[in-house]
């Protein structure tokens, strides 16, 4: 239901976590050109993938697609406080992904060729979609209680 301010969240989540499958998450300057780190794979200045990412994908991909489904899932609340807490392991996993790979990347050039690199802003946004997640679990959890409050009445 697209009136109730957790699928807000859960969508901003989904928007937050489908940028860095898109864009650049690092960038690498070396003397051959200048390399940019995907989702999917690690890049040359032309666009051709020197080096697979794909296990970064797939842990993105998942953490798109799990708050998509969880907004469905409205009738069963209870259900969707666990899959936010599921969402919430996978976007750590993705800054660990985003992490190890940035640093395996280092290792991918020879330590006299590497020149510059650095980490974009889209690194953290798996961080604060966790916290939106969180708020999306709390207007949830509230909600469960509203519904069992009203139970007792009658």
């Amino acid at each position: 239901m697209i009136q109730r301010i957790q699928t807000v969240y859960l969508l901003l989540v989904a928007v937050l976590t489908l940028l860095p499958v898109f864009l650049p998450v690092a960038w690498f300057g070396s003397a051959e050109g200048q390399f940019s780190l995907y989702a999917f794979s690690l890049q040359d200045a032309a666009g051709a993938g020197v080096h697979s990412t794909i296990y970064m994908g797939i842990v993105f991909v998942a953490a798109l697609v799990l708050p998509l489904g969880n907004i469905f899932l409205f009738r069963r609340r209870l259900l969707q406080i666990r899959l936010c807490v599921v969402e919430m392991v996978l976007l750590l996993g993705c800054v660990a992904m985003e992490l190890a790979y940035y640093f395996l990347a280092h290792k991918a050039f020879p330590v006299e060729e590497l020149q510059s690199s650095g980490m974009n802003a889209l690194l953290f946004l798996p961080l604060v979609s966790m916290l939106l997640c969180f708020l999306a679990a709390r207007a949830i959890f509230r909600d469960e209680m509203l519904v069992r409050s009203t139970d007792r009445i009658r």
